[in-house]
């Protein structure tokens, strides 16, 4: 029988797992750091963990940006880190959490969300070039990694996307 795959918000019992999965899904302890700087932080921090048989195999975190200069009354989060245990990669686990993770901030009425990463990958999720939005990253990222979806039409406006100050550690 196959194992049974689920994704839920993430529990205080779930963090030592959780950094045990940025560990070894990126080969370093940066991104588990950052994720343990985040939740501490806590204002509109959304932690997703993706479970077989009850074990964690896989996380996702959204957290707090602010686009300058500022949208008032507007709720803008960045996807980072996704991470999924390297035993259990190619399984669609990734993909699960991304979904699960755009409904939970659906469900929050976030506006939009903002992500660096592999364009076909988070093009299928509906991620398009930030630059659509007239939005640019305040990190140096390839023009076409860094993106966005707007879950409220009309909710962007142009101007540089600002990450929490954890994400300047990494």
């Amino acid at each position: 029988m196959d194992p049974v795959i689920s994704t839920r918000v993430e529990a205080v019992t779930d963090i030592p797992a959780i950094r045990d999965v940025e560990a070894a899904a990126f080969g370093r302890e940066g991104e588990a750091a950052l994720v343990d700087a985040l939740r501490q932080a806590g204002q509109d921090f959304i932690s997703l963990v993706a479970t077989v048989d009850d074990a964690v195999v896989g996380h996702i975190c959204f957290s707090r940006v602010s686009i300058e200069p500022g949208v008032a009354d507007r709720t803008f989060l960045a996807l980072a880190p996704l991470a999924v245990l390297p035993s259990h990669q190619r399984r669609g686990i990734g993909s699960m959490l991304v979904t699960a993770g755009l409904d939970e901030c659906r469900r929050r009425q976030v506006d939009a969300i903002f992500v660096v990463g592999d364009p076909r990958y988070y093009g299928r999720f509906g991620f398009r070039p930030a630059s659509m939005l007239g939005v640019r990253c305040e990190f140096d990222v390839p023009h076409d990694a860094f993106r966005a979806i707007e879950l409220q039409s009309d909710a962007v406006r142009a101007g540089s996307l600002r990450y929490p100050q954890a994400f300047h550690q990494l």
